[in-house]
C-alpha cells in the first residue's frame, strides 16, 4: 500500500515538475530588478526608465524607486557593489571617490555638449574608464544619462560676470569632494546639500544658490525661490546608467546584447528630450520673473581649469587623457 502511494507521488510530482519546465516564456515569472535614483518622477528620466522596463519586460521585471526612497544620495553605487541593489543612476562624482582617475570625468568646462559626453563613452578612452569601473568596482555601466548643462541659480540679486563676484557666495552642491571641488572652481563657496533639501535651503536663506540644469530647476520649481539664472554652462550634467555585474554576468549573451540595446535607445531618447526642453526654458524661465543672462563664460572657464589642473585629483589623471578628450571633434 504504502509503496504504491510512493509510487503514485512520485509520478505526480514528475509530471508536476514537467508541467512547469514545459510552461511558455510568458506564464513564468521574470526576475526583478529593483532601479534607484534620486531624480524625481517629473523628471525625463523616469520616463526613459520606463521606456527600458518595457523593451525588457519579457526578460526582467523593474522596480523603479525615485527621490532617493530606497537608498539615500550617494549611497546606490556601494549598494550596488554589495548586491543590495540591482540597478541605480549613479554619479562620476560618487566612482571617483573610489577610483581616484574618474576625478577627470566631473571636472568643469570638460565636455562641451551632450554629443561631446556621448562620442567620448563610445571611444576607446570611455571603453577603458568603463571597464575600470567594471574591474575595480563590479558594476557595468550602460551609458551616460546625460540631464542638462550646469547653470548658477541664485536667490540674491547681486549680478555676477567673473567667478570673482561669486566670492562668499553659498552654492548648494551635492555632498563629496569632487562636487566641493566643482563649486570652488567656479568661485562660490560650496555647501554640501542633498538635493530634495535645496528648495528649502534657497526658502529659508540658509544657502544663496544651486546649481543645475535647466529642466530640473522647472522640475523642482527653484525659479520660486530664485532671484537670476546666471548661464555659466560649467558642467555638462551626466549620471550613469549601470547594472551590478552579479546580474549582468547572470544573463545569457542574447539577454546581454538586448538589454544594452534597450539601454542605448532610451538613453538617446532621454538625451534628446533633455535638449529639447533646455532650448524650450531657457525663455521659459524669464516669463516666471528670473533675470537670465550669460556671464563671461571665457573667465569662468579659464578660472576653473587652472583651480583643476593645481588640484591633488588631477595628479590620478590617465596621462594625456585631458588633451585627448580636448581634441575630439
Amino acid at each position: 500500500m504504502n509503496r504504491s502511494l510512493n509510487r503514485r507521488s512520485l509520478i505526480c510530482a514528475g509530471a508536476t515538475l514537467a508541467a512547469t519546465m514545459s510552461l511558455p516564456a510568458w506564464a513564468q515569472t521574470p526576475p526583478t530588478l529593483r532601479f534607484a535614483a534620486v531624480f524625481s518622477d517629473k523628471d525625463i528620466r523616469a520616463d526613459m526608465m520606463k521606456m527600458f522596463a518595457k523593451d525588457i519586460e519579457s526578460d526582467f521585471k523593474v522596480e523603479v524607486f525615485l527621490n532617493s526612497t530606497l537608498f539615500r544620495q550617494g549611497t546606490e553605487l556601494v549598494a550596488l557593489q554589495r548586491d543590495n541593489l540591482e540597478m541605480g543612476n549613479i554619479g562620476p562624482q560618487d566612482i571617483s571617490k573610489q577610483i581616484p582617475a574618474w576625478s577627470l570625468l566631473t571636472s568643469a568646462y570638460l565636455f562641451r555638449d551632450a554629443n561631446h559626453l556621448t562620442q567620448f563613452f563610445a571611444s576607446d578612452m570611455g571603453v577603458q574608464m568603463k571597464k575600470m569601473v567594471e574591474d575595480q568596482l563590479k558594476v557595468k555601466i550602460l551609458g551616460p544619462t546625460f540631464f542638462g548643462t550646469r547653470q548658477v541659480g541664485l536667490k540674491p540679486k547681486k549680478k555676477i560676470n567673473v567667478p570673482a563676484d561669486l566670492a562668499g557666495v553659498k552654492l548648494r552642491m551635492p555632498p563629496g569632494d569632487s562636487w566641493q571641488l566643482l563649486g570652488r572652481s567656479i568661485g562660490a563657496n560650496p555647501t554640501p546639500m542633498a538635493y530634495a533639501e535645496t528648495y528649502t535651503g534657497l526658502q529659508t536663506g540658509s544657502i544663496d544658490g544651486q546649481d543645475n540644469p535647466l529642466p530640473n530647476v522647472q522640475n523642482m520649481k527653484f525659479y520660486e525661490v530664485m532671484s537670476q539664472i546666471v548661464m555659466t554652462s560649467h558642467l555638462v550634467g551626466y549620471d550613469l546608467l549601470t547594472v551590478n555585474m552579479k546580474t549582468w554576468q547572470s544573463m545569457s549573451p542574447a539577454k546581454q546584447k538586448a538589454f544594452q540595446a534597450a539601454a542605448d535607445k532610451a538613453i538617446a531618447w532621454s538625451t534628446a528630450e533633455h535638449l529639447k526642453r533646455e532650448a524650450e526654458l531657457a525663455e521659459g524661465v524669464k516669463r516666471q520673473g528670473l533675470d537670465v543672462y550669460t556671464p563671461n563664460v571665457a573667465a569662468f572657464r579659464e578660472h576653473a581649469q587652472k583651480i583643476y589642473l593645481a588640484s591633488e585629483e588631477a595628479k590620478s589623471w590617465p596621462a594625456g587623457m585631458l588633451d585627448k578628450i580636448n581634441a575630439m571633434k
